[in-house]
């Protein structure tokens, strides 16, 4: 766990009770590595089921809804600490924009290049690291390293022919998991077919009649808390706890494969593609990060061909920028209410709002079969993105909007109210 990513929390002048409870998690060890570079403020542990995840914002829950104590400009500054800790603890994998957005180090991506553009690259000093069409969406991209020395947000300014993009990295939104345990099992089931970008799926009971194919876009799939909680809202079911379409049928793409260092753009692109090949419909991503150039040209690419992309608005208050995919034309973008209806404080502030949806004073699952409490927008996208696919109709978002019940600063207005488990419905005090 990054130091100086929760003593910037403690900084912020919270109660000196709130910061006795974070303090603990500073030293403990054994935390797992946070999923997708949030960092995982403070992360179950094997045996504890009480513990409120939501990276550092999860943190300031856990003590008692602190979060509604920070302002804006508190929220956008914790974010600029949390980004910067997460280049500097991964420095041969990522860099950073001139916005102070993460990178993938020495990687720029050319989306659908011309091979006169690709030779006055070459020209440049710029070396082809990769190429490929991307299947399912018809895309071509060239990924590029730069001039030996040069930076890629300095050498991306070189190339004048072509459509060029650094390969932004975009993070769970928000509440990093820990990872751990195996992976979900494949089974079948019926119903609606859905899409998942975002880490692993772990083993869980709650998963038993559910059929889970996983597909890795980072090396090989590894579980964690993050996609495991958000598959549980969709398809899960066990005990007292039930998802939207319990014993669903989901693909989950991993485009992180256990490493905070991923989950760029193009893994992104590429998750999307396969998806859309295998005729998912519908796709949740509880993602956020910086508007893109490639990004942009999947989500659309992939809408073209009739898939429905639903995605969290971030959670780094209003104060910060407008996050993505939620803020493309066309993607349905989620916020998070509390159980009383309350658009939650930390929420982002996104270019279009559609729907809300629970994502606090509720349960999901982790890995290990046990049980988290859950806050963030990452879980309310999941409860709006599984009510779409159970409607498996075309005119779905207007059935949806004629079903939500009214509110303020929820677009549309909240649906799936009555979705979310409580936590001690699962035995969490």
């Amino acid at each position: 766990m990054r130091r100086g990513w929760m003593m910037a929390v403690v900084a912020t002048g919270l109660a000196m009770s709130a910061v006795a409870q974070l303090l603990p998690a500073l030293g403990g060890g054994g935390l797992g590595a946070p999923l997708g570079g949030v960092t995982g403020g403070l992360l179950g542990q094997p045996g504890s089921q009480s513990t409120v995840l939501g990276g550092v914002q999860g943190g300031l829950d856990f003590v008692g809804g602190v979060a509604r104590d920070l302002n804006p400009t508190d929220l956008l500054s914790l974010r600029r600490q949390r980004l910067r800790e997460l280049v500097k603890d991964n420095r041969p994998a990522l860099d950073m924009d001139d916005d102070g957005n993460p990178i993938r180090r020495d990687e720029i991506v050319a989306t659908a290049p011309s091979d006169a553009a690709l030779a006055a690259a070459k020209a440049a000093g710029f070396t082809v690291l990769r190429r490929e069409t991307v299947e399912g969406l018809d895309l071509p991209l060239v990924v590029l390293a730069p001039p030996k020395g040069v930076p890629a947000r300095k050498a991306i300014e070189r190339l004048s022919q072509g459509d060029y993009a650094l390969n932004h990295i975009y993070e769970p939104a928000y509440a990093a998991l820990e990872p751990g345990g195996g992976k979900a099992a494949e089974g079948r089931a019926g119903g609606a077919l859905m899409g998942l970008i975002d880490g692993g799926v772990g083993a869980h009971p709650a998963f038993a009649g559910a059929a889970i194919e996983q597909r890795g876009f980072a090396g090989a799939v590894k579980p964690s808390g993050h996609g495991t909680a958000v598959a549980s809202l969709m398809v899960g079911q066990a005990g007292a706890f039930r998802g939207v379409l319990p014993g669903g049928r989901l693909l989950a793409a991993d485009i992180y494969g256990g490493s905070e260092a991923n989950g760029s753009a193009e893994a992104i692109a590429r998750a999307l593609g396969w998806l859309t090949v295998r005729g998912v419909k519908v796709v949740n991503m509880s993602l956020v990060g910086p508007p893109n150039p490639l990004l942009a040209a999947a989500v659309k690419a992939a809408q073209a061909k009739g898939v429905l992309i639903v995605a969290a608005v971030g959670n780094d208050g209003p104060a910060a920028p407008p996050q993505y995919p939620a803020s493309y034309p066309g993607v349905i973008s989620v916020t998070g209410v509390d159980a009383k209806g309350r658009a939650l404080i930390e929420a982002g502030r996104p270019t279009h709002l559609d729907f809300a949806a629970p994502g606090a004073d509720m349960a999901g699952a982790v890995p290990g079969g046990r049980w988290e409490a859950l806050r963030g927008t990452s879980f309310a996208a999941p409860l709006v993105a599984a009510s779409l696919a159970k409607l498996d109709r075309g005119d779905a978002v207007a059935v949806l909007a004629g079903e939500a019940k009214p509110g303020r600063k929820v677009g549309r207005g909240i649906v799936c109210g009555d979705c979310a488990t409580p936590p001690k419905a699962v035995g969490i005090k």
